[in-house]
């Protein structure tokens, strides 16, 4: 990943107010909590979010979750071996896994 995409990723994570790991669900609980209090037919002035910036950090972050099983974090991961760092991110799909 680049560093570039990285930043976003956790600018997008801060912005939901989310931790450093995250599940789906989570991502989009925090995501609907965010847009109640900050629609704009709901927000009677402007609270510094916007909705396009807040669905955009919600897409992003949903699409990284459905695509990978890695935490959102900046630390490394524990050192694994090769078959369980794909396992771990790629188990899911009928093509790869081991089932």
């Amino acid at each position: 990943m680049k560093e570039s995409d990285r930043e976003r990723l956790l600018a997008a994570r801060d912005l939901l107010g989310l931790g450093e790991s995250a599940s789906l669900v989570e991502v989009r609980r925090a995501y609907r909590e965010l847009a109640k209090q900050h629609h704009p037919d709901v927000a009677a002035e402007s609270s510094g979010m916007s909705m396009p910036e807040l669905t955009n950090a919600y897409q992003l972050l949903v699409d990284y979750c459905s695509n990978y099983a890695v935490p959102l974090a900046l630390e490394e991961m524990a050192p694994q071996s090769d078959e369980e760092w794909w396992m771990d991110r790629f188990g899911h799909d009928p093509l790869w896994s081991k089932g």
